[in-house]
């Protein structure tokens, strides 16, 4: 591939657009809000009816503590709950394996058994509250221990919403945080999408992610490209387990970054919908139109926060959000101004919210539907990263597949130019970032007190899950562990035999080795 344009994040911006540069047929290629190809939104009333979903990333240290802050965000209206897990957690450790040293509770809350997610959500009642969980090798792991934790409190699980974030391929290209090689992950979200078809009719069951790989330096064509290219690869996965496109299809989200491009960041996510809805109805003759939607989370662009100066970061931070909005966005989480130092404080995390609160009801962002339809700029430039981003998809399936495209190095070799060039054009000042190579304070600012996390967390983690390990019924606990690893080694939905070991009381890194003796552990090769 030949290297992106220049221009920040990519994208060559004119200083004039007129009628000759978008499309001749471009009320066709618009459509009307809640109808395909949804470059107008996938509902046709949008925030004027409601205002998107407020969300706020948050975990942290214990599951008490963590369960504190989530209701003290609560109190303050936020309006859906968003899990971060450390970093043992993510990776399928229990907090007292040795590869947990040090990371217990640092990134994330350690979750380590049905135990710790009691706790996590004790007084919060799941029937009521949306949850997502920023989860992705253990994401089943996770969420059916969420399950086992509603059914608990008398909830009906057909009833539960939510989003777990499931999407492993990208953990390969611009993570890392993976457990099992490719295959058998992708068996593990294909049984995951049949099990929430029959048992949790309302999950998000994969949250098909372009964020990490844009904190990673790709441009937004690429993390569209990218993230809609893994999107076709799972429904290819899915097909091929059996499902009917439609039986999943509209369970499907993806989760994208807000960068503080405003302008190509709103052409970005209309013509994330637009590629979408005509893959799945022209690729895979999709039939149900919510099969046609391409639902998605925003996160504002952590990457983009700096150290120096925090508090700019407030003014980034909100530039963000109404990208997001703009762009038609079905929920969001606007990060605190504090976390390029350290995890949130509980003030910085209630800002945060309080910048969706104020976009929300003291402007007048909600009162129409898509305002930039119809803009020369906003729709040339709609069309000319939907037309790259094409070329990018094209690109990865000359590979054979994305999983093909992915081992061979492709799309991490291409974020990784991508990123080499943005730091060329910020070391040289070509690319201004305040507070960094331009209007510095030369050392003056004001001492910064961030949040710390507890050393005495890890210990107290520790003494927890020996005493829940104690508690346990070793037989019925042999026999569950066992019957996973059968269904592991056969062809049968995993995700029963899953749930039934963490009731018996597993743990987070028992049921992950148990499934890692069957499938093995995935060693990265370095083919780039």
């Amino acid at each position: 591939m030949q290297p992106p344009p220049q221009g920040r994040d990519g994208i060559g911006i004119r200083p004039v657009y007129g009628p000759d540069d978008t499309a001749k047929d471009l009320p066709e290629r618009l459509g009307e809000p809640g109808s395909f190809p949804y470059t107008r939104g996938v509902h046709p009333t949008m925030y004027t009816s409601r205002p998107w979903t407020m969300r706020q990333y948050a975990g942290f240290a214990s599951a008490a503590e963590s369960n504190r802050r989530y209701r003290d965000l609560l109190a303050a209206g936020t309006t859906g709950l968003s899990v971060a897990f450390d970093l043992p957690t993510q990776m399928g450790y229990d907090s007292d394996a040795p590869e947990a040293l040090g990371e217990v509770g640092k990134v994330g809350v350690a979750i380590d058994s049905l135990a710790d997610m009691r706790v996590l959500f004790a007084d919060i009642p799941l029937e009521e509250v949306s949850t997502s969980m920023t989860i992705n090798a253990p994401a089943a792991v996770l969420l059916l221990l969420y399950q086992l934790v509603a059914e608990e409190q008398g909830a009906d699980p057909a009833a539960l919403r939510g989003t777990i974030q499931n999407d492993i391929l990208k953990e390969y290209i611009a993570r890392g945080t993976y457990i099992f090689p490719p295959a058998p992950s992708l068996r593990l979200v294909s049984d995951t999408f049949a099990y929430c078809a029959a048992e949790l009719p309302q999950w998000n069951t994969i949250s098909i992610s372009g964020y990490h790989m844009a904190e990673a330096g790709a441009t937004p064509a690429q993390e569209l490209a990218f993230t809609l290219a893994d999107g076709i690869e799972y429904v290819e996965c899915a097909l091929a387990a059996g499902l009917e496109v439609d039986a999943f299809a509209p369970r499907l989200s993806f989760f994208f970054v807000a960068r503080s491009t405003l302008l190509a960041e709103v052409a970005k996510f209309r013509a994330a919908r637009r590629l979408w809805a005509h893959i799945m109805r022209d690729r895979f003759g999709a039939k149900d139109p919510r099969s046609l939607k391409l639902r998605f989370h925003t996160q504002t662009a952590g990457v983009e926060l700096t150290a120096q100066q925090p508090e700019v970061n407030l003014a980034r931070v909100t530039i963000q959000a109404l990208a997001a909005v703009f762009g038609g966005t079905q929920s969001l989480h606007t990060n605190a101004y504090d976390e390029a130092i350290a995890l949130p404080t509980d003030a910085s995390a209630r800002l945060a919210l309080r910048t969706q609160q104020v976009i929300a009801a003291e402007t007048d962002l909600t009162d129409t539907v898509d305002p930039f339809a119809g803009s020369y700029a906003v729709e040339a430039l709609t069309d000319a990263i939907e037309a790259e981003a094409l070329q990018l998809i094209d690109a990865v399936f000359a590979h054979g597949s994305a999983v093909a495209a992915i081992e061979e190095g492709f799309q991490k070799g291409e974020i990784e130019r991508s990123a080499y060039e943005t730091a060329k054009r910020i070391d040289s000042g070509e690319q201004t970032v305040v507070g960094v190579n331009a209007y510095t304070l030369n050392g003056a600012e004001a001492p910064y007190q961030p949040l710390k996390v507890d050393a005495a967390i890890e210990a107290a983690q520790v003494a927890r899950l020996a005493s829940h390990r104690e508690g346990r019924d070793a037989g019925t606990l042999e026999s569950a562990l066992a019957g996973l690893k059968s269904a592991a080694a056969g062809t049968d939905n995993v995700l029963y035999p899953l749930k039934a070991a963490l009731a018996a009381g597993a743990t987070v890194g028992e049921v992950c080795a148990a499934l890692a003796a069957e499938w093995g552990r995935y060693v990265p090769t370095d083919n780039w």
